[in-house]
C-alpha cells in the first residue's frame, strides 16, 4: 500500500520504523525542521527516511495548494500523521482512498489536544496509552482503530512515560497495519460524552502554587521535568526550578505555603516546604543563572534558609 507519512519525534520514528518492516510503500515523509531554540532530545525521522531513499520535505504550511496537489500526485492509499505538529486540512484528508490517520498519546476520547503525556501527569492519572484513529478536521475525534493502555508509575516523569508510549505505539503500529493493509481493521466511533480537551503548555505553565496540596505540586513537577522547561518558584524575586521532590512528612503548623521548614545537610534531606497540604522534600534544584544541584547545596550556595519564604 502507498503511503504518505507526516511525522516528527520519537513516535514518528519508530512508526515510520514499523510502516518501513512491514513493507509499506512510503511514498514521501513531510516532517518538521528541528528548531534551535527547543532541546532536541529525541530520534530524527529526516535522517531515518533518507537512510531509505526517501524523499523528505518539511514546508511550513502542508494545507497550502501546491502542497494538497503534491499529495494528491502521490496518490496514496494512507496518509498517516504520527507525532506530525501541525493539522491536516479537509482536502488533504480526503485525497487517501483507504483513510487518513492520526497517532495520538493518550486513550481517547480522553486528553484530546496539545501535551497529552504532560496533561495526564498534571492531573495526577495512572494510566494513559495511545490511540490510533482517523482523522477528521477537528482534531482527535476521529474513529478509533486501536489502542494501547500504558501505567503510569508514580516515579514516571514525562521523558518516563513518553518513553513507554513510544514503545506502545511501535507495538501498536505493528500489529495493526497489517489489519489496515488487508482492510480489516476495526472501526469505533468514540464516545463524545467521554471527551475532554486539553491545550497547549508553555514555561510559564510551571509555576507553582505552594497553596496547592503536595501531591498536586509533585505531579507539576514530574509533569514539566527534564527535558520540558521546568516547574518554578520565587527566590528574591529568581527563578528556582525543582527538577525533583518527594512527598515528606510536615509538622501540624501554621506555617504558610511556601515557608521552608528544614534545609538538611545531605542531598537525601533537601528542602522541606510547607505547601497547601502536608510538605514536599525539593530534591534538586537550579536557581536562574546557576546550574542543577542537590538542592541542600543549592539551598546552602542561594542563602536559602529555615524560615526563608518562597513565592
Amino acid at each position: 500500500m502507498r503511503c504518505v507519512v507526516f511525522a516528527y519525534h520519537d513516535v514518528g520514528y519508530v512508526c515510520l520504523q514499523e510502516l518501513l518492516a512491514a513493507g509499506a510503500d512510503v511514498t514521501a515523509v513531510l516532517t518538521h525542521d528541528d528548531d534551535p531554540g527547543e532541546e532536541i532530545w529525541f530520534r530524527s525521522v529526516r535522517q531515518l527516511a533518507e537512510s531509505r531513499g526517501i524523499p523528505v520535505f518539511a514546508p511550513t504550511n502542508v494545507n497550502t495548494p501546491e502542497w494538497i496537489a503534491r499529495v494528491r500526485a502521490w496518490a496514496p492509499d494512507f496518509v498517516f500523521s504520527f507525532y506530525y505538529r501541525k493539522l491536516l486540512g479537509a482536502e488533504l484528508l480526503a485525497i487517501p482512498l483507504c483513510g487518513a490517520l492520526n497517532l495520538h498519546g493518550s486513550l481517547l476520547p480522553k486528553y484530546r489536544g496539545r501535551c497529552p503525556v504532560n496533561w495526564v501527569l498534571v492531573h495526577g492519572e495512572r494510566e494513559t496509552g495511545v490511540t490510533l484513529h482517523y482523522m477528521e478536521v477537528k482534531p482527535d475525534r476521529g474513529d478509533i482503530v486501536a489502542q494501547r493502555a500504558v501505567a503510569i508509575d508514580d516515579g514516571d516523569t514525562a521523558l518516563t512515560l513518553f518513553r513507554k508510549l513510544t514503545a506502545a505505539a511501535a507495538e501498536l503500529l505493528r500489529t495493526t497495519y497489517p489489519l489496515l493493509r488487508d482492510g480489516r481493521a476495526p472501526r469505533v466511533p468514540q464516545d463524545q460524552r467521554l471527551a475532554s480537551y486539553f491545550g497547549g503548555r508553555g514555561p510559564d505553565d510551571g509555576k507553582i502554587v505552594w497553596s496547592n496540596d503536595a501531591d498536586t505540586i509533585r505531579n507539576l513537577i514530574r509533569a514539566v521535568a527534564h527535558p520540558y522547561p521546568g516547574a518554578f518558584g520565587l527566590w528574591r524575586g529568581r527563578k528556582l526550578l525543582v527538577w525533583d521532590a518527594r512527598r515528606a512528612d510536615a509538622p501540624a503548623n501554621d506555617a504558610a505555603p511556601g515557608r521552608v521548614l528544614s534545609v538538611g545537610p545531605t542531598a537525601t534531606d533537601g528542602i522541606v516546604v510547607q505547601t497547601g497540604a502536608g510538605g514536599l522534600r525539593i530534591i534538586r534544584a537550579q536557581m536562574d543563572g546557576d546550574v542543577e544541584r542537590p538542592a541542600s547545596e543549592c539551598a546552602e550556595r542561594h542563602g536559602i534558609t529555615q524560615g526563608a519564604m518562597l513565592t
